[in-house]
């Protein structure tokens, strides 16, 4: 079980790796109401094939009730409400993993002990298992690393990941 934030989902969606990492992935996509909310108020393809999705049920919405939660990890880690939602599951729902590409909530999945991954390792799982070409996962890693905030370090990194090296 995989639960997103909305940069990560964004990510995915505009790099065209979202799509393939849902019919590839085994458990369920999940995403908290608010992100929902997030990335449908976007103009966009990436808003349009998140609809698509949700609408043939390859993401579940979900809503998060522990509001005194949501309002800790806010105020604690310094994270915006769709990643302290996306979090708030993943510690309802034992063994879920979170999708982020935000620092902080990256930071709290670590204080919290949550698995997480990120849009980059998403592309380096495809890559691995070959639902791109080598020559296409790095085209989708240079669009990342343009719409994304990345380290050079990250990207350099993963591409000598993508290139087998």
């Amino acid at each position: 079980m995989v639960i997103f934030d909305s940069s990560t989902l964004i990510l995915l969606a505009r790099t065209e790796v979202l799509e393939v990492f849902i019919a590839n992935f085994t458990g369920q996509v999940l995403i908290p109401e608010k992100v929902k909310e997030e990335v449908l108020v976007k103009d966009g393809t990436e808003m349009l094939q998140v609809a698509a999705l949700i609408e043939g049920g390859q993401i579940s919405v979900l809503r998060v009730s522990d509001r005194k939660l949501l309002q800790k990890l806010v105020e604690d880690f310094n994270i915006d409400l769709g990643e302290a939602e996306a979090i708030t599951l993943a510690l309802q729902k034992r063994g879920a993993m979170v999708a982020t590409d935000d620092r902080n909530a990256i930071r709290a999945c670590k204080l919290l002990k949550i698995d997480f991954i990120t849009a980059i390792a998403i592309l380096i799982r495809a890559a691995e298992k070959k639902l791109f070409s080598r020559s296409e996962s790095l085209l989708k890693l240079e669009k990342l690393e343009a719409i994304g905030r990345y380290k050079k370090s990250i990207i350099a990194d993963a591409k000598k990941q993508i290139k087998g090296g």
